[in-house]
């Protein structure tokens, strides 16, 4: 119930693809949209900028190429950082820094320094800070970590999990480009991209912590592109050893052929002592075919709704954040809330630490005649202390 501000004023830092795809929703046309007034845009893309801003309206005067003016120049609670992975650290700060609040995309930032910067900087403002990794959210990941916990299935022991994309997310050949950017895949990976999805579940689902990580990875099919070629990974297998001896096989990748009737394929099982849980089968949802051929879609992560608005866990893990935001704005959280909601392990420490330990592991590896790289083994907590030093200890007690 919230008492005090009924309003966040909010401010979005990137209107590109993530905006596009999903966030433009939640602000503007699903259930959480009543808890949000969008005062202000920004991005260096002047025709996203103008695409965004003449699609909802923004007035000229409040769309910015620099978010240091915006928050100079607007009244604002919050922003949204919308920017690719690896510019997520700057803008947060700076508006942790500023007074603000602050809703992130997954993953918090693609380095661990980044990460552990962004948490102490919400800790010492005291801001809210809160990431948007929406399979936590998803019904099968909580009714998955309810059990777990409940002891339903005796002790973990393994685990492997898939999530896989039809070529055309990386291909900046296809037409519409799915992402904005022509070096999308170049730049980013699987592991980045798709195999904190999975790590993050994983996490959600039985509290565990990882020990060591190594990843093999494979450049076949991006490589041989045309006319754009991307020098990228297809796909990459991440083994994780966690805390307890449990092994996980988390395998991404986005070169499934574009005929895949499913935008993305992806399953998870997890085999315990006295039980065996498998989530997602590869699809939910619901089939249709049409003359443009069998789509499966997943319509509890979106579902487009007859009179427009947007529903689905797609929408709840971001809306909640929304809804945390103005709690603790007006007082409304407790110590423990506070707490829960500020841990590593809900702000994402531990899934970048799992992403940086693959590529580290794919960085050092050796590389095949037939483009596999086969990474060497990287122990997550010496990771972690060469990249942050002795408050590694505060993640690892």
């Amino acid at each position: 119930m919230l008492d005090g501000m009924k309003t966040l004023k909010l401010g979005v830092i990137g209107t590109g693809s993530v905006v596009r795809e999903i966030y433009e929703h939640l602000y503007f046309r699903s259930a959480y949209s009543r808890l949000i007034s969008v005062e202000a845009i920004c991005d260096t893309s002047d025709d996203a900028l103008e695409a965004f801003g003449t699609a909802w309206r923004i007035p000229v005067e409040r769309r910015f190429r620099d978010y240091q003016t915006m928050f100079e120049a607007v009244e604002l609670d919050a922003v949204a950082v919308n920017t690719p992975d690896s510019l997520h650290a700057e803008p947060t700060v700076a508006a942790l820094e500023a007074g603000l609040d602050v809703v992130l995309p997954k993953p918090t930032a693609d380095t661990v320094r980044d990460v552990h910067r962004i948490i102490e900087t919400a800790d010492r403002t005291k801001r809210f800070l809160g990431v948007d990794f929406h399979k936590r959210e998803d019904p099968a990941v909580r009714a998955a970590r309810a059990r777990v916990a409940a002891g339903a299935f005796g002790t973990l022991q393994s685990a492997s999990l898939h999530m896989l994309d039809r070529l055309l997310v990386a291909d900046p050949n296809h037409t519409p480009r799915f992402f904005s950017s022509p070096d999308f895949a170049s730049t980013n990976s699987p592991v980045s991209f798709l195999t904190s999805h999975m790590a993050d579940a994983f996490m959600v689902i039985t509290g565990r912590r990882p020990v060591e990580v190594r990843a093999i990875g494979y450049r076949q099919k991006l490589p041989s592109l045309a006319p754009i070629a991307v020098e990228g990974y297809d796909l990459v297998d991440t083994s994780v050893l966690f805390e307890g001896g449990v092994s996980c096989h988390i395998v991404t990748g986005w070169a499934l052929p574009n005929t895949a009737d499913c935008l993305t394929v992806q399953s998870g099982r997890f085999i315990f002592s006295d039980g065996m849980l498998d989530l997602w089968d590869n699809h939910y949802g619901y089939r249709e075919i049409t003359a443009s051929g069998i789509e499966n879609r997943n319509v509890q992560f979106m579902t487009f709704e007859r009179d427009g608005m947007v529903t689905g866990y797609g929408m709840e893990c971001p809306g909640k954040i929304i809804g945390n935001i103005l709690k603790h704005r007006n007082g409304e959280l407790s110590a423990d809330e506070l707490a829960t909601l500020r841990s590593p392990f809900a702000l994402g420490l531990y899934t970048t630490l799992v992403c940086e330990c693959a590529h580290a592991s794919l960085a050092t590896g050796t590389h095949q005649e037939n483009g596999a790289v086969i990474g060497r083994t990287i122990d997550a907590r010496a990771l972690l202390s060469e990249q942050i030093g002795a408050a590694a200890d505060r993640y690892f007690t």
